[in-house]
């Protein structure tokens, strides 16, 4: 029935986090036209948290180590808010080219099979 998920990052600056995700992260990428550029992720998972209100999402990208992460970051000039643990994991936030944060953690907690 669910074959995937479809994550959108909003940008006022779009070719430059395009870039980011293509050229620093080195993400598989289709172009579906006109520079349009649509990334491959690895394995996702999703979770339900409780809050006071309805339509709120997040998005996280997860890795085996949140200290080389940073390091990589460094070569390429790339900010990263302060590191936090948090327990069930380590996180940060990569600073986008285009002024936007994406999260980044390297999770502690058990993580699902990926759907086959």
């Amino acid at each position: 029935m669910i074959t995937g998920a479809h994550s959108i990052i909003y940008s006022t600056d779009p070719e430059a986090d395009r870039a980011f995700l293509r050229d620093v992260l080195k993400l598989t990428h289709i172009d579906i036209g006109d520079g349009w550029l649509i990334f491959g992720l690895p394995p996702a998972e999703v979770a339900v948290h409780p809050s006071e209100k309805n339509d709120v999402q997040e998005f996280y990208l997860m890795c085996d180590d949140i200290q080389a992460f940073g390091t990589e970051m460094d070569r390429h000039g790339i900010e990263l808010t302060p590191v936090k643990d948090e327990g069930w994991g380590v996180m940060t936030a990569v600073i986008l080219p285009g002024g936007g944060k994406l999260g980044v953690y390297e999770p502690r907690h058990a993580r699902p099979d990926p759907m086959g």
